[in-house]
């Protein structure tokens, strides 16, 4: 890592990284930098918000309870609806400068930028000692999801991914219904969606255009390499960028996959493959239209060897034998489908309405106990910052979301490698069965903005 484009207290803090450290003179940084500071139960949580507008604006308006006392967007329209309604926050459009100004005055932050920027902000929020909660998927590239989880862990800070369906009612629903044995062994599960909703598939670089005045294109860029500005990138269609997003897969596998990981326990299995199965108008600029993507992984404990599929861009698994086709399939555009020894069972988007199929099976089916504890309001904010206060780690913490957004990425680097089946060896993190594969785990960073990974 090198010093260019990190503020000195940027810089200090991520030096205490090893593999940051094998490349510059070691330096030490004074720990009250980098430990948590502790909260009394009733004091105020003072919370910086990284990427204020869309998504991000929900997002720090969610902790208003709290302090909000910094707000941060290299893109002062975007911004502006989120510095109304905290006129006492400070502004900046660079992450660093704020951290370098301020970093002693911020407990927290909500980082809710474009994925590519996801990494190298929570990282050094981090390494400063700041909890992070981060929107989803937790980061652009595998590797950066494995450094994000790794530091969470040795920083001692509280973490939670953004894929707020985990912290709702109807996942531990589906979880308890599959684990009281409601279908049997499930062999095969299907998750779907009708993202991309936004456009993927470009083949050419869109011509120059002038930058707005409110935006600062050098760091809405940020790892990217430069390039002109058009509107064809900002805002939200970013994600049909391989540059910049992770497209279908990246907008909503950490919300549709986190089902069937959860209730199949996948985060067990120390090994699997991915493949695709086919794909549609994928470029090397872009992802592709439509894809169905193909998981296989070994047995898990007492649970069965599964294979699971995803699909995007509209593509519906196959209706199961008996359930007639008036009878919705998890949401209809959104869900998954478990396909089991004694029968089927499907969820919405966020693991919601659990239900078997044909709807009649359900008529005199009795839920079984609950046995996952339930999130006080479903409210994934006010638990991550609960969990703060009381100093235990949120129940979508980097420990299970970086998992879930490692498989999730996998089916990227799958269609990105030209149609091979990859062989995963989960704990090395690496295909071992295609060694130029593993160059698709990361990426080029540009100069100034390099991440140890």
């Amino acid at each position: 890592m090198k010093t260019q484009g990190w503020t000195r207290r940027a810089f200090l803090a991520a030096a205490t990284t090893a593999s940051a450290v094998g490349m510059i003179r070691p330096l030490r940084v004074n720990a009250a930098r980098v430990i948590p500071r502790k909260l009394s139960p009733n004091e105020k949580i003072n919370v910086a918000g990284i990427g204020v507008g869309g998504k991000g604006l929900d997002d720090i308006m969610s902790c208003r309870r709290e302090n909000i006392v910094a707000l941060c967007d290299p893109d002062s329209e975007r911004a502006g609806e989120a510095v109304y309604r905290n006129k006492n926050a400070k502004q900046y459009a660079d992450y660093r400068k704020m951290f370098d100004e301020i970093a002693d005055e911020i407990d927290a932050c909500t980082i809710s930028t474009p994925d590519h920027t996801h990494a190298p902000a929570a990282y050094l929020a981090m390494n400063l000692g700041k909890h992070v909660y981060v929107q989803k998927p937790l980061a652009h590239t595998v590797a950066e999801v494995r450094l994000l989880t790794k530091t969470a862990a040795e920083k001692g800070i509280v973490s939670q991914l953004g894929n707020q369906g985990h912290c709702g009612n109807g996942v531990r629903e589906l979880c308890e219904m599959v684990w009281a044995g409601a279908i049997g062994n499930i062999t095969e599960a299907h998750i779907w969606t009708n993202r991309p909703i936004w456009a993927q598939g470009m083949a050419e670089v869109p011509p120059e255009e002038p930058v707005p005045a409110t935006l600062d294109w050098d760091l809405w860029l940020g790892t990217a390499a430069m390039r002109p500005y058009n509107k064809a990138y900002v805002p939200w269609v970013w994600r049909g960028w391989w540059d910049f997003g992770c497209g279908a897969i990246g907008d909503m596998a950490c919300h549709i996959m986190d089902p069937a990981f959860w209730a199949l326990k996948l985060y067990e299995a120390e090994s699997y493959t991915v493949e695709v199965v086919s794909q549609e108008g994928m470029t090397p600029l872009s992802p592709p239209v439509k894809s169905v993507i193909k998981y296989e992984f070994p047995a898990r404990g007492d649970m069965a060897p599964v294979t699971v599929y995803w699909r995007d861009g509209g593509e519906m698994p196959p209706r199961p034998e008996g359930v007639p086709e008036g009878q919705q399939l998890g949401d209809g555009d959104n869900g998954s489908l478990f396909i089991g020894s004694d029968g089927f069972l499907t969820a919405g988007e966020y693991g919601g309405k659990a239900r078997l199929l044909p709807d009649e099976k359900m008529a005199d089916y009795k839920k079984p106990d609950q046995t996952i504890p339930r999130i006080p309001g479903e409210n994934p904010y006010r638990h991550w910052l609960q969990c703060i206060r009381e100093g235990k780690q949120s129940v979508s913490s980097f420990s299970y979301g970086g998992p879930l957004t490692e498989v999730a990425n996998m089916g990227n680097v799958a269609l990105q490698a030209q149609g091979k089946k990859l062989e995963i060896d989960v704990k090395e993190l690496k295909v071992v069965n295609d060694a130029d594969a593993n160059r698709l785990l990361t990426k080029e960073y540009r100069k100034g903005w390099e991440l140890p990974c």
